[in-house]
C-alpha cells in the first residue's frame, strides 16, 4: 500500500535511527545518514534562492559522484524534477533533451558544462567543482535549510532519458511512489545484513543504478558506495576491495568482461563479496557458472524496465536456476501471453507483458501520449521481449519480439546459441543475428569475441563442432566470424542492429 501523500527524497532519507551509520563512501570521503541529510537540505535552500521549485525541471548531467547524489535528493525535496542523461552525451544531444524535457536549469561539473554552457542564456547553470561568468556556484551549499515538500504519490518525481539507441532519446516520467514501491521489492528480493555496501557500475542516468546504488540503500540502511569513472573491470574489482563491497549490481557484459581477463579474481581480495546481481541482458549460465567458481559467490539475475526498474528477479531467499530472469516481485503481475491475450502454458514462447497496476510504473512518455499508449493498454505494459516461463514458476527470456527470427520456418531464439557459445572455454562474447538468405528465409549468423589468446583461424570450426554435440543442429550457425569486440550502448547492452548491419 502507498500512502497517498508521498516525497522520494524524504523516503530515502526517512530513517532518524541511522542518523550515524555511514550512507555514502567515495574516494576521499564519506557521509553519514545525518550529514547527508543536512547537505540536501541546505542544497534545496539553494536551488529554492535561485527560483527552482515545485515542478521545475532540471537536467542532470554528471557521473556518479556525491554531488549528483546530494543534487538529485536535494531537487526531488523541493517537488523540483531531476532530470537524468549520461554524462557522455554530447552538444546536440543535451540540446536535444534540453529542449525536448522543457529544462530550464541545468547542474553539472565544471569540467564537463560547456553543453549546458552554450544554452546559459536559456537556462540557469548551477556549477559543482568550478566556477563560470553566468553559472551559480554550488560548492559552498550555503543554503537555509527547506523542509520536504508535500507532494502527492502519483506526482513526478524524475526524469529517465533512455539511451537512444533506435532513434530520438524517450523521457520517461516517475512518480514519488516509485520509491517507495520499489525500494520495498529491493528490501524483499535481497533483505540487508548488518555491513553490507552496494555498488553499481552503471551511471545513475540509468533507473537501475539510480535504485540499486543510491536511493535503495539510503531507504534500507545499507551504504552505497561510489564509483566515478568508467567501469573497466579492474576498476570495478578494485573498487569491491577498496570499500568492502557486499552487493555489487552490474550487467551482463561487466560480469563477461572480468572474466575474460585470466587470473583478474587473484589480483583483489573479493572475500567480502555475498552476492552480485546482473541486468540489461541476458546472463547466460555459462557465465554464472563461471563467475561462482572463479569468484566465488552467486550471480542474482534481475529483469527490468526503464519504465519501471525491478520487475522479476532472483535472491537469495529464491533458488538459481542459471539464465532464468527469475520471479515476480511481490506485487507485480507477469504473464506470458499470446496476441490475443491468452495466457500461455509453461514452455511455450510469447509475448511478455506486465501487469499495468504496479505502483511502481512510470506515469507515461513526456509530451509523446501515443507512445504511452502503445506501451501501456489493455492493463498490461508490453515489454516488446518474448519470454516462456517453467513449471515451478521462473520466467525466461527468448529475446526481443524483433531479434528472433525464423530460418527454414523454424523460430530461432539468439539468446539459446549465445548461451551455448559463452560455454566454450576460448569464448568471451558472443552475437547471433539473422542474415537474410532467399533459400531459407535467413541463415544464421555468429559473430564471436574469443579470449585473449584463443582466436586463432581454427576457431570457427571448433566452435561448429562443439554446438553439433549441445544444441539442435538446425541452430547451429551457418556462419560464425571473429570480431576484436562488439558494438555496445552507454550501459553496456550489445547493440544488435550494428552487428546485423556490419
Amino acid at each position: 500500500m502507498i500512502p497517498e501523500r508521498v516525497n522520494l527524497a524524504a523516503e530515502a532519507l526517512g530513517r532518524p535511527t541511522e542518523g550515524g551509520r555511514t550512507a555514502l563512501v567515495w574516494d576521499g570521503g564519506a557521509l553519514t545518514h545525518a550529514e547527508l541529510r543536512d547537505r540536501v537540505g541546505r542544497l534545496a535552500g539553494t536551488f529554492s534562492a535561485a527560483g527552482i521549485g515545485r515542478g521545475s525541471k532540471v537536467l542532470l548531467r554528471m557521473p556518479n559522484c556525491v554531488e549528483f547524489a546530494v543534487s538529485f535528493l536535494a531537487l526531488a525535496r523541493i517537488g523540483a524534477v531531476p532530470v537524468t542523461v549520461n554524462s557522455l552525451l554530447g552538444p546536440d544531444e543535451v540540446g536535444y533533451v534540453l529542449d525536448h524535457s522543457g529544462a530550464g536549469a541545468a547542474v553539472t561539473l565544471a569540467d564537463i558544462a560547456e553543453p549546458v554552457l552554450a544554452r546559459k542564456d536559456r537556462i540557469r547553470v548551477l556549477l559543482w567543482r568550478g566556477t563560470h561568468d553566468g553559472a551559480i556556484g554550488l560548492d559552498d551549499e550555503a543554503g537555509d535549510p527547506v523542509p520536504p515538500a508535500d507532494t502527492a504519490a502519483d506526482e513526478p518525481a524524475f526524469m529517465v532519458y533512455t539511451s537512444g539507441t533506435t532513434g530520438r532519446p524517450k523521457g520517461i516520467v516517475h512518480a514519488h511512489r516509485w520509491a517507495a514501491a520499489l525500494g520495498a521489492a529491493n528490501c524483499r528480493r535481497i533483505p540487508p545484513e548488518p555491513g553490507d555496501v552496494a555498488l553499481a557500475t552503471g551511471e545513475w542516468s540509468f533507473i537501475s543504478a539510480l535504485g540499486h546504488n543510491l536511493v535503495f540503500p539510503l531507504m534500507n540502511g545499507v551504504t552505497g558506495a561510489i564509483l566515478e569513472g568508467p567501469a573497466r573491470p579492474e576498476r570495478v574489482l578494485a573498487a569491491v576491495e577498496r570499500f568492502g563491497v557486499t552487493l555489487l549490481y552490474s550487467v551482463a557484459t561487466v560480469y563477461r568482461r572480468i572474466l575474460a581477463i585470466e587470473g583478474i579474481e587473484d589480483r583483489f581480495d573479493l572475500s567480502s563479496l555475498r552476492g552480485c546481481s546482473a541486468t540489461g541482458e541476458a546472463l547466460e549460465a555459462a557465465t554464472w557458472q563461471e563467475f561462482r567458481r572463479r569468484v566465488g559467490c552467486d550471480i542474482w539475475e534481475h529483469y527490468g524496465v526503464s519504465e519501471m526498474q525491478m520487475v522479476l528477479g532472483q535472491g537469495p531467499g529464491v533458488p538459481i536456476r542459471p539464465g532464468s530472469i527469475g520471479k515476480p516481485i511481490q506485487g507485480t503481475r507477469v504473464a506470458v501471453m499470446d496476441e490475443d491475450y491468452r495466457e500461455l502454458p509453461p514452455g511455450e514462447i510469447g509475448r511478455f507483458l506486465i501487469g499495468a497496476d504496479s505502483p511502481g510504473f512510470f506515469l507515461g512518455y513526456h509530451r509523446d501520449k501515443a507512445m504511452t499508449a502503445r506501451a501501456m493498454h489493455d492493463g498490461w505494459y508490453h515489454t516488446g521481449d518474448l519470454a516462456w516461463r517453467d513449471a515451478d514458476g521462473y520466467y525466461w527470456i527468448a529475446g526481443r519480439e524483433d531479434d528472433c527470427f525464423k530460418s527454414r520456418g523454424i523460430f530461432i531464439s539468439p539468446y539459446e546459441i549465445e548461451n551455448a557459445l559463452r560455454g566454450h572455454p576460448a569464448v568471451a562474447e558472443a552475437c547471433v543475428v539473422p542474415l537474410p538468405d532467399p533459400e531459407i528465409g535467413n541463415r544464421i549468423r555468429a559473430v564471436v569475441v574469443a579470449r585473449h589468446g584463443h582466436a586463432d583461424p581454427g576457431l570457427a570450426d571448433a566452435l561448429r563442432e562443439d554446438l553439433r554435440a549441445r544444441i539442435a543442429r538446425y541452430k547451429v550457425p551457418h556462419v560464425i566470424e571473429l570480431a576484436d569486440a562488439l558494438p555496445k550502448s552507454a550501459v553496456g547492452k550489445v547493440l544488435r542492429r550494428e552487428v546485423a548491419g556490419g
